[in-house]
Order: structure tokens, then C-alpha cells, then sequence
């Protein structure tokens, strides 16, 4: 066999191959699409979560791995603990520390209460006795005048009342003295109530502070990346894990004009996953763009890409998704199949199908 007769053979047998290979997929792919059907390549996508420190800190311990299915509130990581836990008892003592000076100023104001009460009493007593000493000067006046009595007891009984007069302003002083303490002792209540107040808000900050140090999942889903280890310090915010949203998975497919304008949310689209040829998965619209973009170089050819596309979302049920986690794998590729008239009677090859 001469060397160009080995070339034609060798070529012969490419072309054979990749005729195959183009039959094969022809055969594979659902037929008789009419102008009721659209269709395009996408990618199974779902969202995605970080689990993330609200405070920097050491990580103390991650207590899942990657590929490890998480319920929702399920703590995941746990940060280290023991400076906040030390400003926790301090701030607890401060607290009683507050609440027995509350104490104490109510206990002052009773005090000063009961002080503005003796001071009255004493006005009292300072009343009659100047009530007594008005009339004795009253009657001496008299008497004097009569000249039935000295005029040395006239004076007295006047130094007498003037006396009565000078112990009614002190009592009265007392009385008004006692109210200015009792106003000074209730602001004191008030300032110790407020230091009260601001203890325990510090308190329930702190173990707010520690509970948060529990990293929950705030999803259900699968761990997908450990971003941090333990040991590790982190800033505010920064990452430890991410989680996949498995309730919330969709197939990124795009349209051109013609067919993204009649498109409407809540459309039936069913998709032909590449590793799993053999199910045919419901799903719904859930988004159209409004604005027309490229399509990603990884969906459409070189030629394709010149044409604005639509970016379309198919939604796949969460109810469907809830048994079938494990066959669940973001970033694969597919088709998905969107039908534009619901009166179009879906073909054969698309019936609906799934793992069980």
C-alpha cells in the first residue's frame, strides 16, 4: 500500500468518525420542534451563600466538609470565643454594680422624703407657736396701753413673736431645702436606671455577639467550599464557607429578539441534562432580561455571539428538588427547551421524565 493511498484511508476514516459522531447526536436530540418550541444551551446554576464572621476573630473549629449537606440553622463553624466571653462578665458585673447604685438612690430619696416630712411638721409647730406668741403680744399691747402692765413685758412678748417669726422662715427653708434633695436624689434614680439600662444592653450586645460566633446556615444546601480552616484569623466579614442553595436551582439559557419578546414568566421549559440524557426535567420561566446582551462565549459559536441575545432563567421546582439532592450539580451543561404556544403538543422525546 503506497503512502498516498495510506492518506486517503486515513482520512476516509476521519470523516466516517465525525459522520458518526454528528448522526449520534442527531439521534439524541428531541425532533420535530416546531415554531412553537425554542431552545438553547445553558448551564445548571443555583444560588449560592456565604457563610460568613460578623466579627474578625480566630476561627475556632469548621464542623462540616465540602460536599456535606446542611440543614437550615445547622451551626457549621464555631469562631473563638474567649475575649468576648471575658467583656461578657465584665459588662454582668457592671450591671449589678449599676442596679445596686439604683438601690441606694431610691433608698436616698425615701430618706429625703422622710426629711422633707420632719421638716413640715416642724412648720407646724413653728406656726402655732408664732400663732401663740400673736396673740400674747396681742393682749400685752393691750394691757400696756391700759397701763396695766409694764412696758418691759410688751417688749418681751414682741421678741417673743419676732422669734416665732424668724423659726417659721427657717422651718419653711427646710421644708423647701428637703424638696430640692428629694429632686436631687430622683435624678440620681434616674442616671443609675439609665447606667442599669446601658449594663444590660452591653450584656445582651455581647452574648449577641457570642451566639452570632456559631456560624448557622442561614439555607439548606450543600457545602461547596471551605474557604477558611481553623486556626485561622479573619477580618469582619470574612468568609469560612459557601453554600449551594439546592431549593433554589436554574438552568441560564439564552434567546434571541424573535423569540425572548414572547417569552412571559412562569412559561413551561423542560431540560435535558448532558450527564443525564435519559430525564427530561420540568421547570418554569422565572426571568427574562429586559435588556439584550452578547451571549457568553461558552454557549453560542463565533457567529452566534455577533447576535444580541436574551438572558432567560428555568427554575426548577423546589418540591421536585427535595428528594433528588444528590443528583443535583451546579455548572453542567444542557439544553433546555421553552415552549412558546401552549397549545403545541410537546414531542416524545420531551416528556417528562426524572430520577426517582
Amino acid at each position: 500500500m503506497t503512502q498516498k493511498m495510506q492518506k486517503w484511508l486515513g482520512l476516509g476514516a476521519i470523516v466516517l468518525v465525525l459522520a458518526g459522531a454528528a448522526y449520534a447526536w442527531k439521534t439524541l436530540q428531541p425532533s420535530g420542534l416546531g415554531a412553537g418550541f425554542a431552545s438553547g444551551n445553558g448551564r445548571i446554576e443555583a444560588t449560592e451563600v456565604d457563610v460568613a464572621a460578623k466579627l474578625p476573630g480566630r476561627v475556632a473549629e469548621v464542623l462540616v466538609d465540602e460536599g456535606d449537606f446542611v440543614s437550615v440553622g445547622q451551626v457549621v463553624a464555631k469562631m473563638d470565643t474567649q475575649v468576648l466571653q471575658a467583656q461578657l462578665t465584665q459588662a454582668e458585673a457592671q450591671t449589678r454594680q449599676a442596679e445596686n447604685a439604683q438601690l441606694t438612690a431610691g433608698a436616698l430619696v425615701a430618706q429625703r422624703e422622710s426629711e422633707k416630712q420632719t421638716a413640715a411638721a416642724v412648720v407646724g409647730q413653728r406656726q402655732a407657736e408664732l400663732t401663740a406668741a400673736s396673740k400674747r403680744f396681742s393682749r400685752t399691747e393691750t394691757l400696756v396701753k391700759r397701763h396695766a402692765m409694764a412696758q418691759q413685758q410688751l417688749d418681751d412678748d414682741r421678741a417673743v413673736l419676732q422669734s416665732a417669726q424668724a423659726a417659721l422662715a427657717a422651718a419653711r427653708s427646710q421644708v423647701i431645702s428637703a424638696e430640692a434633695s428629694i429632686a436631687a436624689a430622683k435624678s440620681q434614680v434616674v442616671e443609675a436606671q439609665s447606667a442599669v439600662e446601658a449594663a444590660r444592653a452591653s450584656v445582651e450586645r455581647l452574648q449577641a455577639d457570642i451566639d452570632d460566633s456559631q456560624l448557622k446556615a442561614p439555607r439548606a444546601g450543600r457545602v461547596q467550599y471551605r474557604v477558611a480552616q481553623a486556626g485561622e484569623v479573619l477580618a469582619a466579614g470574612g468568609k469560612v464557607l459557601n453554600l449551594v442553595d439546592l431549593a433554589d436551582v436554574y438552568m441560564t439559557f439564552f434567546l434571541p429578539s424573535a423569540q425572548a419578546g414572547r417569552v412571559q414568566l412562569g412559561q413551561e421549559v423542560r431540560l435535558v441534562i448532558d450527564a443525564l440524557p435519559q430525564y427530561v426535567i420540568p421547570s418554569k420561566v422565572s426571568y427574562v432580561a429586559s435588556v439584550a446582551q452578547f451571549t457568553p462565549k461558552t454557549v453560542e459559536t463565533a457567529s452566534e455571539r455577533e447576535k444580541l441575545m436574551f438572558r432567560v432563567k428555568a427554575r426548577i421546582d423546589p418540591a421536585l428538588l427535595e428528594k433528588r439532592t444528590a443528583y443535583v450539580k451546579t455548572g453542567v451543561p444542557g439544553m433546555a427547551y421553552l415552549r412558546l404556544e401552549p397549545e403545541a403538543e410537546w414531542p416524545a422525546e420531551l416528556q417528562i421524565k426524572v430520577p426517582q
